[in-house]
């Protein structure tokens, strides 16, 4: 199910505004007209894939980039699954596989709700290309173990919107202090400050931000 602004690629599919969305970073941030160039034709990606987008939000919350991809793996494997998981298979496999796969308590719980929500039809992803960023946060919220900031990671990661500003996300702030206050702690107003200029292609931005901490970029 690719995004609606989705150009496919070798990886699944990538944003077809990200060359005008790097021109206006360059035009609008001396910070950002630094980085950018330093990661040639790199940019984000999507699988086009909802569920599994979500479940590997849910695998890495509250754990290192490192530490969520191996989880990822043994689940994969405890699936016999390639790379994506369905919720169909997840609820076949039940609990104990998943808490094998290294998967605490709470996450599988988590991950259990989620299949469930998209197994029963209670969420209809055709409909969130349609739907503005902040109804599709209220409607993911709404299940277990999603918060706003996983929320958000789907829509940059998975519907490939050009304007979030995820902060909530630690990975961002520590850049932001980085590259912008010689390493002094910010606050989530700094950052809002600072992506004044970013907008309306601030998930561009942030991604940037991100390959300044580490130059592999995550995909969920």
């Amino acid at each position: 199910m690719p995004p609606p602004a989705a150009v496919p690629s070798a990886g699944g599919f990538v944003p077809a505004y990200w060359d005008e969305g790097c021109r206006h970073l360059c035009a609008r941030d001396r910070v950002l007209a630094r980085l950018i160039p330093q990661y040639g034709q790199a940019c984000l990606q999507s699988r086009g894939d909802p569920f599994t987008t979500l479940a590997r939000s849910v695998v890495g919350q509250q754990i290192s980039v490192k530490a969520a991809q191996a989880v990822w793996d043994r689940l994969l494997a405890a699936l016999g699954a390639a790379d994506g998981v369905t919720p169909a298979a997840l609820l076949a496999a039940g609990p104990e596989a998943l808490r094998a796969a290294g998967l605490s308590a709470r996450k599988v719980e988590y991950l259990f709700d989620l299949a469930r929500h998209f197994d029963e039809g209670r969420i209809d992803p055709a409909a969130w290309h349609a739907m503005e960023d902040e109804a599709i946060i209220r409607e993911l919220v709404a299940i277990r173990g999603i918060g706003r900031w996983t929320a958000e990671m789907f829509l940059i990661f998975c519907l490939l919107r050009p304007d979030v500003l995820p902060l909530d996300d630690v990975g961002l702030l520590r850049g932001i202090s980085q590259c912008y206050f010689s390493g002094e702690p910010v606050s989530r107003s700094d950052a809002r400050e600072v992506a004044a200029a970013w907008a309306p292609f601030r998930s561009v931005a942030t991604w940037y931000i991100w390959r300044s901490l580490d130059p592999i970029p995550v995909a969920y």
